[in-house]
């Protein structure tokens, strides 16, 4: 199956942008839910084409009533609300040395997650069987506890964790699964799912992964850089209109948020923050060049030189702020995640000063919300972002 047709590709009631936009404010309303009349006026929709979406996503089971709302004369208008377990989604972590998966909900909720050893440098065939393994077990563990039991019997999943050929379909056609979503190692085309050469393992250059997964796994498969995945994850939130998300785990990379969305570039290569040039004599880097960021960096890590590893990020971190005019920087990544405080007061510290300097306003930095989850979960919001208008 190609990863072409996007996830949820037999939803029908889910393609149009309206049934998108109320989806959208049914998830935000939580368990209170909104009424028919409160969809129309948020949406600018009229009340009869609110009530035939509502009707077909009803039909469909992703929404159900919670309760009525207090009349203000006639019949009290019925509030509606998301049905999360309708339907879920897979979010696939590929590091350098490591394989994340997660299943989430409708409203992004994880349901069950697991990890693995995994050998990015290991050859094509062998990384994708260890990929493939990995939400094979993934779904076992869920239908063990009854998640995907409850969706679809089940018996699609056993499929799944069995590796039967057309394994997902029948999950995804019974409404259960949408699809995976891959986080990976940068640089690549996510418009293709095409990696390209990534630092480090130039092998992948050229390597259609969204594809190869999307037949291996029988399920829609969408493929973004780790960091875009952790960046889309804050658009969903709600959590910044304008923002960096800065990942130093076994690499450096930024995802950004720029207008309340991703931005990926022309190309899809946008965020390769790690190799900026900061010393032109510096140590060669594997990308090819000499004193990118990411060498230096990963260099004061190795050492144990968590302060200078820190000034060093700052830097970048203060480039990227004088580039953009981003309003907020988050921290995440194994390295950071460790120990954040010396890099949020590093970081934080070099922004201050050149802000001062410039006479710019502050920039807040933290460390990213979900922590070693940003990535994964973020995943999983590339298949789900669609059936939101997001993303």
């Amino acid at each position: 199956m190609s990863g072409a047709a996007g996830p949820g590709a037999n939803l029908t009631a889910l393609r149009s942008h309206n049934a998108a936009l109320v989806l959208r404010l049914l998830r935000d309303a939580g368990e209170d839910g909104v009424s028919r009349p409160e969809l129309a006026g948020r949406t600018g929709l009229t009340p009869q084409a609110v009530s035939k979406i509502t009707a077909r996503l009803r039909a469909e089971g992703l929404l159900a009533e919670a309760g009525q709302r207090a009349s203000t004369g006639g019949k009290p208008p019925t509030a509606l609300r998301l049905v999360p377990d309708a339907r879920h989604a897979i979010g696939l972590q590929l590091d350098r040395d490591e394989v994340t998966a997660v299943l989430v909900d409708l409203a992004g909720t994880s349901v069950a997650a697991r990890s693995a050893p995994f050998d990015f440098g290991a050859p094509a065939e062998e990384a994708l069987a260890a990929a493939t393994a990995e939400v094979r077990a993934l779904l076992a563990d869920a239908a063990a506890s009854g998640v995907t039991g409850r969706v679809a019997g089940g018996t699609a999943a056993d499929g799944v964790a069995g590796g039967t050929a057309g394994a997902g379909s029948g999950l995804a056609a019974g409404g259960g699964l949408l699809g995976v979503g891959v986080a990976a190692p940068g640089p690549l085309d996510h418009g293709s799912g095409v990696l390209h050469r990534v630092t480090g393992f130039p092998q992948w250059d050229g390597f259609p992964l969204r594809d190869a997964l999307a037949e291996r796994l029988a399920l829609p498969v969408v493929l973004d850089k780790d960091t875009n995945a952790a960046a889309l994850g804050l658009v969903t939130a709600g959590t910044a209109e304008s923002a960096a998300y800065l990942h130093l785990g076994t690499g450096l990379g930024a995802g950004l948020v720029l207008g309340g969305d991703v931005y990926r570039g022309a190309r899809t290569d946008a965020g390769e923050f790690g190799h900026q040039v900061i010393q032109l004599d510096g140590p060669p880097c594997d990308c090819g060049n000499y004193g990118c960021l990411e060498a230096l960096c990963l260099a004061a890590v190795a050492r144990g030189d968590r302060t200078d590893a820190a000034r060093l990020l700052g830097i970048g971190a203060t480039n990227l702020v004088r580039l953009l005019d981003i309003d907020r920087v988050l921290l995440g990544g194994r390295m950071v995640l460790a120990d954040p405080e010396p890099y949020v007061r590093g970081v934080a510290t070099m922004i201050a000063e050149d802000s001062a300097r410039a006479s710019r306003p502050p920039v807040s930095v933290d460390v990213v919300e979900r922590g070693e989850r940003a990535v994964v979960e973020g995943a999983a919001r590339l298949v789900l972002a669609p059936l939101f208008a997001l993303g």
